[in-house]
């Protein structure tokens, strides 16, 4: 018998969705066992937070949107930290959760709770479904605004008796039993309004509309470039959005001609070598410049809140957010659109001019060589241990084409972002600019289902991988392969370090050298440890060949300290 949980899975085979993310529970089984029977993939996780960012890494890397399902009350809740961190990377998932049957709402049913009032601000769109004919329209309208202007996560209520066979309900709700005339006609007439037009036929799934830049604008801008003699690109996220044009404005980049510093997923861009993509001493060239463009990046903590800026530079700001596009800075110049179309149509315009900026170049080529210096002699520098930035460097050689690096900490994490160079234009993935610890896991296993055909390295600090330690098990149920790579300093050393030199006091920031490697091999994967600068190319060639092999790996790498991030800012 047809019931609400078929509605949600053929709803979502209509949006192209492949993978559906999860921790079981009794209001979601119809969803689960329909998505299951319709060739929609169910990976069942060990915490809600990962079905969310699993999902999260879906939706970055392929076009289709990331899809997770909960159960009511505190699957829900466990969800918040991943949802609010999809609000802020700006990154549209669909968020499906259960419910207790609608007769029974607010009489202290089970794990019922205002799901609605919880999510409201933490969601672009939110509804409460009580009519099954209304299901597919919903799910429809969701995703349709989730990945419009802004994108962002929407989260849709499913009650269980929208969900379960009629007949299940008629049975729960009692109606073939013996009650006062006016508690059957109230329950028969909820019964009625769930079941009438059950199979009705959703309306049509709008396009999604993005709003056009307009000439004028255009002319504005390019007018400004050609004054410009020191102009900087910034780029953020925001330009990775359109999976399927990442190669073309990739290509289009290359036009542009004019130093790139890139932040967050669009350090992918870092793999094409037609683009001049600059990794250090951004501040400094931003106090230089004498135009500085904003593509997808807003003048947050990360840029000084603007201040970073040279106070006689023009800015031009393009942003799909209107609040991030005047954050902190009134821009020479707004845009409100989407920023790869922005790329599209000022490269072909730029590469019409013949743009000279060799001596703005040299300058930062100088400074950009004499930093790769700096890190080289650092990375000789004998630590306890293993030298992290000899670590990276080491590991960087071992990155191939089509490859996934996910970031996942904090002070080993940033370390890796001036060495390692991604593969391929969607090769980085990172929580974005609420810093959110616990995303490895889940990033790991969507961009698995995304991209199956590359290998996914999780680069962890050992404070984060406390988040994803049990997903391990999930890795190998899922036969999932990985090579995961923890940066093992004993403690939370990017607040260590301050807090020490502020206060002399290490209270909260020590965790010691656990053999994480050993929790490794229990749950299915396998485990080395490293402790010498000579082992890292023997072990990371075995691991790799564990890997294709389709096998979960852990390499547990005891680091020393070094004065690298010094002076980096963690709050």
């Amino acid at each position: 018998m047809k019931h609400g949980g078929d509605i949600v899975a053929s709803t979502l085979k209509q949006h192209n969705i492949k993978h559906i993310f999860t921790l079981c529970g009794g209001h979601i089984s119809p969803i689960l066992v329909s998505c299951s029977q319709n060739d929609i993939k169910v990976i069942d996780v060990r915490h809600e937070a990962t079905a969310v960012f699993a999902a999260d890494a879906i939706s970055r890397l392929s076009p289709a949107i990331g899809v997770a399902a909960v159960t009511a009350g505190p699957g829900l809740t466990n969800t918040v930290t991943a949802v609010k961190n999809l609000q802020m990377a700006q990154v549209p998932v669909l968020l499906l959760v259960g419910a207790t049957a609608t007769v029974l709402k607010n009489r202290g049913s089970l794990q019922d709770i205002d799901q609605i009032g919880l999510m409201r601000s933490l969601t672009k769109y939110q509804a409460v479904v009580n009519k099954g004919k209304d299901i597919a329209n919903q799910i429809n309208k969701a995703i349709i605004i989730a990945q419009s202007d802004v994108p962002g996560p929407v989260f849709i209520e499913l009650p269980l008796d929208l969900l379960y066979p009629k007949d299940m309900v008629y049975d729960l709700y009692g109606l073939n039993q013996k009650m006062s005339w006016f508690v059957k006609y109230y329950l028969q007439r909820n019964f009625n309004k769930i079941f009438n037009d059950f199979d009705k036929k959703p309306l049509p799934v709008p396009k999604i509309n993005y709003s056009n830049i307009s000439s004028n604008k255009l002319s504005k801008c390019l007018e400004m470039i050609l004054k410009a003699k020191k102009p900087l690109l910034l780029i953020g996220s925001q330009l990775m959005i359109n999976v399927l044009n990442i190669e073309k404005i990739s290509k289009q980049l290359s036009l542009m001609n004019m130093p790139i510093f890139v932040s967050g997923m669009a350090r992918g861009l870092m793999s094409n070598k037609d683009i001049e993509i600059f990794r250090h001493k951004r501040t400094l060239a931003l106090n230089e410049c004498d135009l500085v463009i904003l593509a997808g990046v807003p003048c947050d903590f990360r840029l000084g809140y603007g201040r970073q800026i040279n106070k006689d530079a023009k800015i031009i700001a393009i942003n799909r957010d209107r609040k991030d596009l005047y954050l902190n800075i009134k821009p020479s110049l707004a845009i409100q659109s989407d920023p790869g179309s922005f790329i599209s149509k000022i490269s072909e315009k730029v590469s019409e001019n013949k743009l000279n900026y060799s001596v703005w170049l040299d300058n930062l080529r100088s400074r950009e060589k004499d930093r790769e210096n700096e890190i080289e002699k650092q990375s000789k520098i004998k630590t306890d241990y293993v030298n992290p930035i000899q670590l990276f460097r080491i590991i960087n050689k071992h990155i191939d084409k089509n490859d996934i690096i996910v970031a996942d900490g904090g002070d080993f994490v940033a370390t890796a972002s001036y060495i390692l160079r991604p593969r391929f234009q969607l090769g980085w993935l990172d929580p974005g600019p609420f810093g959110t610890l616990g995303v490895g896991a889940g990033f790991i296993l969507g961009s698995n289902f995304a991209c199956p055909n590359s290998t996914i390295w999780g680069i962890y600090g050992d404070g984060a991988f406390g988040y994803s330690m049990a997903e391990f098990d999930t890795f190998s149920r899922h036969n999932i392969p990985v090579i995961a790579i923890i940066g093992n300093d004993g403690g939370w050393t990017q607040i260590a370090r301050d807090q020490v030199e502020i206060f002399n006091d290490p209270v909260a920031t020590e965790l010691g050298y656990s053999n994480y490697h050993e929790v490794i091999d229990k749950l299915g994967g396998i485990g080395y440890e490293i402790s010498e600068n000579d082992d890292i190319h023997d072990v990371i060639v075995e691991a790799k060949e564990h890997a294709k092999s389709g096998n979960s790996v852990l390499i547990n790498v005891k680091i020393g300290k070094t004065d690298f991030r010094k002076g980096s800012i963690s709050v």
